[in-house]
């Protein structure tokens, strides 16, 4: 149904069409992030949850291993993943530049040669701010159909107050790029606060009408016969002066014939209407209340089925999106020459990227998880699947008990988590 009127034409929530996209500039995402808190949960959360723990290398040679963390860590690299991350969800493209030293002459605007490679110098994250435009295959026939072949980026300098603009053409090798949600016909990734826009208005509104209820919650009535004779003057000097009284004195003096009440706001279904809101800010944004409200990172009380399931999301962002990035600086890493072990063919050595646990489970749920596993271990041991040896083996081993109940956020073992701890947390009556 939509408004009419001066007055419908300014109101966004009273002449809504569906499919009518707001696309927004980056002038107005700004504003939105630095004016909202929980825009800033919905962009910065994932992220961090994505690079909190960040992973581990896993190679034959040990040293070469912790010296390729070791530089990964001087170059910021866990800092610069998650701004990339940050930029992504927030304007639509997430890059970090490459900044290498290599043998001869080179230009940014040529594809970065591997075997030419020194050291690799700095990581710089950046967003689509910087980037004028996108120069992308559009043949369909070809096998790179639908990537970046090079950009068009700014680089600005500042010499005080003037600031002088140039524009470099960049190839695509020469950056990072970090995008999930791009339409078909548009070069640009799409920020995921296009989509959230009118959740957030809801927000903003239902934030303002929570403030005026409160601010007026309860109010005072006077009464009086004589009031009808005032004049309009008269009656405005009255109201400031008594509420200035009422609300700093505790004592009113009032005529026998006169009568002074207070009367509070009615808040009924107040709650069912800002949990609708939440609720669908939560499915916005695939994030649970409990995430974008701040709960402690990484930690899970039972029958937390959503923030499981947003956890499996992360990994599956961490092994699809995150992961390819990671190996291509690692391989720069391994090709450099004067990067630690020298120039190494990185199709040559066996390495791996395993990403470190997510998460942990709280006390109880930890209890019942350990409950469950040794029941298991009964049963098997029973049955002669498994030997005693066995068991201590894996229990017990050399990283201890507790490493074995944390996971990674894999869905098989989400599942059968959640389903058996769920249940076992039900049947105690802990649920409520």
């Amino acid at each position: 149904m939509q408004g009419h009127g001066k007055a419908g034409a300014k109101d966004k929530l009273t002449r809504q069409v569906p499919g009518i996209r707001r696309k927004l500039t980056h002038e107005e995402i700004s504003g939105l992030y630095a004016d909202n808190p929980i825009v800033q949960n919905i962009v910065d959360i994932p992220a961090e949850d994505m690079t909190r723990h960040w992973f581990t290398l896993r190679m034959k040679d040990e040293q070469l291993a912790r010296d390729i963390m070791g530089r990964l860590a001087d170059l910021k690299a866990k800092e610069a993943f998650k701004k990339m991350r940050m930029y992504e969800r927030m304007r639509g493209d997430g890059f970090i530049s490459l900044g290498v030293s290599q043998k001869g002459k080179f230009d940014i605007e040529d594809p970065l040669k591997l075997d030419s490679l020194l050291t690799i110098d700095y990581l710089h994250p950046f967003s689509s701010m910087k980037v004028s435009e996108f120069l992308i295959n559009d043949d369909v026939f070809d096998k790179n159909y639908g990537k970046l072949v090079n950009l068009r980026i700014n680089r600005a300098s500042r010499s005080g107050i003037q600031a002088v603009e140039t524009q470099s053409l960049v190839h695509y090798s020469r950056v990072l790029h970090d995008q999930t949600r791009r339409l078909e016909e548009e070069e640009q990734g799409m920020s995921l606060l296009e989509t959230l826009y009118d959740a957030i208005t809801v927000l903003d509104t239902s934030l303002w009408s929570v403030g005026q209820i409160l601010h007026d919650f309860t109010f005072k009535v006077y009464q009086s016969k004589d009031v009808e004779n005032l004049t309009k003057e008269e009656k405005r000097e009255l109201g400031i002066i008594m509420d200035f009284m009422f609300r700093t004195e505790a004592l009113a003096i009032i005529g026998a014939d006169e009568n002074l009440s207070k009367q509070t706001t009615p808040v009924s279904g107040i709650k069912d209407l800002l949990d609708f809101v939440w609720e669908y800010i939560a499915a916005s944004a695939r994030m649970p209340k409990s995430v974008i409200k701040g709960q402690e990172a990484g930690t899970l009380t039972g029958a937390q089925y959503d923030v499981m399931n947003y956890y499996a999301r992360i990994t599956s962002a961490q092994e699809n999106e995150q992961k390819p990035h990671l190996e291509q600086l690692i391989r720069m890493l391994l090709w450099a020459e004067n990067e630690p072990g020298g120039r190494i063919d990185p199709d040559k050595v066996e390495w791996e990227i395993k990403f470190n646990p997510l998460w942990s489970v709280d006390s109880k749920t930890d209890a019942e998880i350990r409950k469950i596993v040794a029941e298991t271990d009964q049963i098997y041991l029973s049955n002669g699947v498994i030997s005693e040896d066995e068991i201590r083996e894996v229990r017990f081993g050399q990283f201890g008990v507790s490493d074995d109940f944390k996971f990674s956020g894999d869905s098989a073992d989400l599942e059968r988590m959640a389903s058996e701890v769920y249940g076992a947390w039900k049947e105690n009556g802990t649920h409520g």
